[in-house]
């Protein structure tokens, strides 16, 4: 199923004339309105502490509750990519970002409330100000220090974020 085909009424004016106009958009027959479909954008921390070992978390909900992650999550409105990753590293570990450095971005998909949400995940380079005062807050089971040789991509739980880090090792091994 389309993501378009759950919205049924124009959003602008309440009308069900609300139509497929184009494979990304629907448009509504008696106010005009176009909407577009686009992704949301979304943050994941890469932060290495002091013995260059990589801060991991553990999902605490669905989807993939109980897998690894890294620290991230979905941009607020009128927040930059650098503010967001560094909110929500704040909210999942305590940790406070110094620097959030862009590095790359992947398309991913996130199944929330029965809805599949396309997302462009935003990956940071982190530094924080203590690492030595980890915690696990929000939607975090637990956040732990692992050394990057035993980072195992297949662990990571959401398809983006496992490609992320297959990437980052790659990079970082060089």
């Amino acid at each position: 199923m389309h993501p378009l085909d759950l919205f049924k009424y124009c959003p602008k004016c309440g009308s069900k004339h609300f139509e497929i106009h184009n494979a990304k958009s629907k448009k509504c027959a008696d106010c005009g309105f176009v909407y577009y479909f686009n992704p949301s954008a979304a943050t994941v921390a890469f932060i290495l502490n002091h013995k260059n070992e990589l801060l991991v978390c553990r999902r605490g909900k669905e989807p993939a509750k109980g897998t690894l992650d890294l620290s991230g999550g979905f941009i607020d409105m009128f927040e930059t990519g650098e503010e967001g990753v560094s909110r929500e590293v704040k909210e999942e570990t305590g940790l406070t970002v110094t620097e959030a450095k862009y590095l790359f971005s992947l398309p991913n998909t996130y199944l929330y409330s029965g809805f599949l949400v396309h997302t462009l995940d935003q990956f940071f380079l982190c530094k924080v100000a203590d690492d030595s005062l980890i915690e696990a807050n929000d939607d975090v089971a637990d956040s732990f220090w692992m050394p990057l040789d035993k980072v195992n991509p297949e662990d990571f739980g959401l398809d983006s974020v496992r490609e992320g880090v297959i990437r980052f090792l790659e990079e970082h091994r060089k």
